[in-house]
């Protein structure tokens, strides 16, 4: 993974926790003392904070460091059809028709 990847996969994770936690943007930059348009950058994955400033996302996040490296499930569409598609072909029949019914019952009710 390249720099350049990993600071977008950060990025996306930081503005992950940051939504899941109803946390505006400029609250976030105000508490780590950045400007919200540097935070912006940041969950752009234009670049990655510095470590002290990883330490006060994490802490105003209430994760650790760890966790705001934790993007294995941030993947592209493309990634995640070629899942599902190599988890599909491992099921047997019976399995695969209740895949099919969970997942057509899952959709309508979207």
């Amino acid at each position: 993974m390249n720099n350049n990847s990993l600071a977008k996969k950060v990025g996306n994770r930081i503005k992950e926790l940051r939504e899941s936690q109803n946390i505006k943007q400029f609250e976030l930059a105000e508490y780590i003392n950045i400007e919200p348009t540097n935070l912006s950058k940041i969950e752009n994955g234009v670049y990655l904070p510095r470590e002290d400033k990883l330490n006060k996302i994490a802490a105003k996040l209430h994760v650790e460091i760890k966790d705001l490296f934790d993007v294995e499930h941030i993947k592209s569409r493309a990634d995640l059809i070629d899942g599902i598609e190599k988890i599909l072909s491992e099921l047997n029949d019976k399995e695969l028709k209740y895949f099919y019914k969970s997942l057509k019952f899952y959709k309508e009710i979207l």
